[in-house]
This record gives structure tokens, C-alpha cells and sequence, in this order.
């Protein structure tokens, strides 16, 4: 908790003046007795109406003099509460861009999500209640304390006896609730993970007719939750009735002392009354203080879970030192094999040194010994099974993970010494998954360079395959998407990821399964095209159709987290039983191994 205190730095003026103010506004009301006393000693029992009526008055000024200094605290600690959030969750979010893929895996996007929102709001509320609360209620406790011994020492004891009763009530109870709230919060993580796994997943709920299985599912969750909120919520509702009985009791043995007091003409009637106004000050504060104390212990649970987060170092960050410029390299003018072809580039585009990679928790290699080379202009196929590590090698090039074994190099680099937003401009990946944002068609496509000018995007789009259905668009390249592009395709949407790709210009182009939702026709004119660039791209196409890598210059082919065989598409028709048993199961060929196919569209 204290960490993340320096996100108050720009609030110091605010975080002194809200407390401050709260004292005054305490100072104020501590008088209000002592006023009431004499109001009672020598107003009413000396019938002085006029005394009565200037004693009033002044009640009312201390009355409003408090309102004012109340307000103003209450304005200054928001004020000091809100900036902090803000700045905390500007920190949190950027610490979280940072991460690397291991890292936000390992932690969980829905905990992550609960920590940007629910936690920092937990944290927000203890800061403003902090800043009006933490000073005030301990100074209005032993200011009630010390102004009922300047009343009567002998009737002040029941303070002194009373309140160390209550601080042990409190804060026992505050011991026993705050390890409760942290597991509270991780139960609302896992609520927050099935609800996110639900309303993403909505329509392959639906299409099982699993509806009733999910909604068990989320009820079990839910009641464990509440079954721990409840638990906890008992702990801390025993704070209230302990400290009322205490009070009450102390406020019963003040009255007899007091009446005893009085009749012996220790003290006035007024000055009971002043001492029993004292105790139930002190009975609203320690109130108050039991609520601050749950709130700040909610606050203390969720800041750790916070700090947690910012103490996670992302496992990718850019060399130090390097001023990111690289030589830009002349294109090749002709594409070489990968099977020894020599060119008169000495160095290769991309290059895997004995790659090997091992998933963080993992238990074993999720790629093991990656060796080849890729020279500028080539088309490279990669082609194997689900689960055989085609994703894997392509996410290596743009470092979302590093190898835990050899190197990755590009232009003859490794890409640890590249700064990362050098590198990842050196290259246009197209995900799996086609991610669109809420916005217009134009603000999409222009996350992939920011400055593109109509004409390139327009370009990209027709490169893609995409401009057609662009233009049928109500207001073309200025068309809505819907959040996550609910309102297109799947074909629209991955050939929008794939213009956004290539409207940087990237050196490499990454289509990782990226054309899984077009038809064979459209997929076919989309490769054309790419390969008919004047960039000159270097092409990485995953796929787990024969039809779209065939025509590339080398297929990697992918079996178990290993390379089964590299070679053209002919080569491993006849080298490689694992292409070969892939290709027959989707062309069905009765003869195996022949090669014989049809030209391309």
C-alpha cells in the first residue's frame, strides 16, 4: 500500500488541507458541550433568557464554521482521492502494456481487468476516507478524553477504562477481517473469469445448448463468493453491537457517578451532561473509525494485489544503450531456396539458430531445435497439426517471447538487441484471432502507421481483398465498427487485420492463420497480390491448408514442437510422410506423392 502512495505526490497541498480542516471542523464540535454546559449551569437555572439566546447563536456559528471546514475537507480529499486513482490506473495500464505474453498469461487477463477496476476503486475509497477520517476520529476520541477531565477528573476514569476496551474491539476485529477480504477479491476474480469466459464465448455456449451448465457453473462460483462475504461480512458487523454495548455501559456508569457527583456538589448537572455529550462523541467516532478501518482494510487487500502487479518486470525490454537505427538493406532482386541456394545477400532476413522454447509453468519444450534461414522476398509456408508449434516459431520474430534456447535474427540481428518498437516496425503480424476496435474503418487500418495517407490505405485494403466490400460500405473507409467488429464477417474482419498489416510496409509480413475464414478463390488473389508488392515483403504464412502454402519458395513443415521437413512442395510430397499425410487428407488424392495440382487462380 504504501508503495503506490507516490501516485499522492501531486496531490501534497490537498492531502495536509483535507486533514486539516477535518481538525478544525473536530476542534469546533469539541466546544459544543461545554457551550450545552453552561447554556444548562447558567442559563436555564438562572432563567437568562438573553444568555440562553447568545449561547445559542454561538452553537449555530460552530455549527456552520464546522459545515464550511467540512465541505472543504470533503473537497480536498476527493480532489487528492480522485488524482490518485487516475494516475495510479495511467501506471497500472501502461505497466501492463508492458508485460510481455508469458508474463500476462501467468497472471490472468480477468484478474488483471479486476485489478484495473474494482481494486483501484477499493484504494480510491480508502484514500478520500484516510484523508477525512484517520486523523479526525482519533483526535475527536482523545480530545472528548481530555476536555471530560477538565470537567472532573474522577468522573473522566470511565474514559480511560472505556476507550482502550473499544481499541481492542477495533482492532481485533480488523486483524481477523483483513486476510478475509484478500480472499474475497480472488473470488471475485474467479466470478470475473467465468462471466468474461461466457459473454466472449456467448455463441458457442449457446450453439452446445450448455446454457444451464454455465449458469450452475456461475451459481457455484457466485454462492462461494457470498458464503465468504457473508463470513466476513458477520466479523465486521460484530464491531457495531460490541462497541454500542460498550458504550452504553460506559454511559450508564458515567450517569450514576455523574448523579452521585451532583448531589454531593462535585460537579453541575451541565457538567454531566457535557460528559455524557463526550461519550456519545466518542461513540460516533470510534463508529466511524470501526467503518474506516474495514474500508482502509479492503483498501490495504486490493493495494497489495495492485503492487503485486507493478513487482511483475516485464520479461521483454529493449537494450539499453542503442540509439535504434539499422542500415536499411538494398531488396533482394531474386528469390533463393532455402535448400542451400546461394545469393549475393550475405545476410539473411530472418534466421532460427537452435531454437528452442519452453512456455513459463510449462512443463516441457513447446519448441525444440528450430533451424533455418529465410532470405529477403521468400514466401515461407509453415504447415503442421494443431498444437505443433506453427504459432509459436512466427511469435518469436517479433519477440512477444523469447527462446529459451538459441537465437532469433533478423537481417543478421538477434532480436534481443533490437529496441522493441524498432523491431515490431520492422514487422506487420496478422493474429490469429482478427481483433478489431470500436471505431471507424479508417481509425483501424491506421493503427498500422499513423500517418498513412488515403491513397495507402486504399492500396492495402485492395492488396488485401478487402476494398470491395469497403466501398459497398456506408460511408467507405469512414463505415462503424462495432466493438471487436461484431458487425462484420469473419472473412471482412481478418482481411481488415491483414490491410492494417500491410499499411505500415513492413521488411516482414506475418499471416498467422490469418486467412482461415476466406474461401480458396479470395485466398488465392490475396497471396497473388502480396507477392506482386514492389516491397519485395518477406512472407511468413501459417496455415493448416495445403492449397495456401504450396506455392511458397520453402515450407516449414511442423510436427510435435520440431521441424519435420523443409523443402518446396514437391520435395516433401516425396521426403515428408507428415506433409504428405496432411496434403492427401485434404485433396484426397488416391495417388500420394505425385505432385500434380492445379495452376493457381
Amino acid at each position: 500500500m504504501w508503495k503506490l502512495m507516490i501516485y499522492l505526490k501531486g496531490y501534497k497541498k490537498e492531502t495536509v488541507l483535507a486533514p486539516l480542516f477535518k481538525m478544525l471542523e473536530a476542534s469546533f464540535e469539541l466546544l459544543v458541550p461545554l457551550v450545552m454546559a453552561e447554556i444548562i449551569d447558567k442559563g436555564i437555572a438562572g432563567a437568562r433568557r438573553e444568555f440562553i439566546l447568545r449561547m445559542g447563536f454561538l452553537m449555530i456559528a460552530l455549527g456552520i464554521i464546522g459545515l464550511v471546514c467540512s465541505i472543504t475537507a470533503q473537497y480536498f480529499a476527493a480532489k487528492a482521492a480522485v488524482g490518485f486513482a487516475a494516475q495510479l490506473k495511467h501506471s497500472l495500464f501502461a505497466h501492463i502494456q508492458s508485460l510481455s505474453f508469458s508474463e500476462i498469461d501467468s497472471i490472468g487477463t480477468s484478474t488483471l481487468i479486476t485489478r484495473m477496476t474494482s481494486d483501484v476503486n477499493q484504494v480510491q475509497s480508502g484514500v478520500n476516507l484516510v484523508l477525512r477520517l484517520f486523523l479526525r476520529s482519533p483526535f475527536i476520541v482523545l480530545g472528548a478524553m481530555v476536555m471530560a477531565f477538565t470537567i472532573d477528573v474522577k468522573a473522566a476514569l470511565v474514559f480511560v477504562v472505556t476507550i482502550p476496551l473499544l481499541c481492542i474491539v477495533v482492532f481485533g476485529i480488523m486483524l481477523l477481517s483483513m486476510p478475509l477480504y484478500k480472499k474475497v477479491q480472488a473470488g471475485l476474480d474467479q466470478i470475473l473469469g467465468i462471466t468474461r469466459e461466457n459473454l466472449t464465448g456467448a455463441r458457442v455456449v449457446r450453439a452446445f445448448n450448455k446454457e444451464e451448465t454455465e449458469i450452475a457453473r456461475f451459481e457455484e462460483g457466485n454462492e462461494a463468493l457470498t458464503g465468504m462475504q457473508m463470513f466476513v461480512g458477520k466479523i465486521s458487523a460484530l464491531m457495531n453491537p460490541v462497541t454500542y454495548i460498550i458504550i452504553n455501559g460506559a454511559v450508564i456508569v458515567l450517569v450514576w457517578t455523574g448523579a452521585w457527583r451532583v448531589e454531593n456538589g462535585y460537579i453541575t448537572q451541565g457538567e454531566v451532561v457535557a460528559l455524557v455529550n463526550y461519550m456519545s462523541q466518542i461513540l460516533v467516532e470510534l463508529i466511524k473509525l470501526a467503518n474506516l478501518i474495514i474500508t482502509v482494510t479492503k483498501a490495504f487487500a486490493c493495494a497489495n494485489r495492485i503492487q503485486a502487479v507493478f513487482e511483475t518486470k516485464p520479461g521483454l525490454v529493449s537494450p539499453a544503450g542503442l540509439d535504434g537505427s539499422v542500415k536499411n538493406r538494398k531488396p533482394e532482386g531474386t528469390r533463393a531456396g532455402m535448400a542451400g541456394k546461394k545469393t549475393e545477400k550475405p545476410e539473411p532476413a530472418v534466421s532460427f539458430e537452435h531454437v528452442c522454447l519452453t512456455y513459463k509453468n510449462a512443463g516441457a519444450e513447446s519448441l525444440t531445435d528450430i533451424h533455418f534461414t529465410v532470405r529477403r522476398g521468400q514466401t515461407i509456408g509453415i504447415i503442421g497439426g494443431t498444437g505443433s508449434g506453427k504459432s509459436s516459431v512466427v511469435n518469436l520474430i517479433p519477440r512477444f517471447y523469447d527462446a529459451t534456447k538459441g537465437s532469433v535474427k533478423i537481417n543478421g540481428r538477434d532480436v534481443k538487441d533490437y529496441p522493441l518498437e524498432e523491431l515490431r516496425n520492422k514487422i506487420g503480424t496478422v493474429m490469429q484471432k482478427a481483433v478489431l476496435f470500436k471505431g471507424t474503418i479508417k481509425e483501424n487500418l491506421l493503427w498500422g502507421k499513423e500517418d498513412a495517407t488515403e491513397e495507402e490505405i486504399w492500396r492495402a485494403l485492395e492488396i488485401s481483398q478487402a476494398k470491395e466490400f469497403v466501398e459497398t460500405k456506408e460511408g467507405g473507409l469512414e463505415a462503424e465498427i462495432a466493438q471487436a467488429g461484431k458487425n462484420l464477417s469473419g472473412g471482412q474482419k481478418q482481411r481488415l487485420t491483414i490491410a492494417r498489416a500491410l499499411v505500415r510496409r513492413p521488411e516482414i509480413l506475418i499471416l498467422d492463420d490469418s486467412a482461415s475464414a476466406l474461401d480458396f478463390a479470395t485466398d488465392a488473389k490475396l497471396r497473388k497480390a502480396i507477392r506482386e508488392m514492389e516491397e519485395n515483403l518477406t512472407v511468413f504464412i501459417v496455415s493448416q491448408r495445403a492449397s495456401s502454402i504450396q506455392y511458397a519458395d520453402s515450407i516449414i513443415v511442423m510436427d510435435d514442437g520440431a521441424i519435420a521437413g523443409i523443402g518446396t512442395h514437391e520435395e516433401l510430397l516425396e521426403s515428408c510422410g507428415v506433409y504428405r499425410e496432411i496434403y492427401d487428407s485434404q485433396f484426397k488424392k488416391s495417388d500420394s506423392g505425385n505432385g500434380n495440382k492445379k495452376g493457381e487462380a
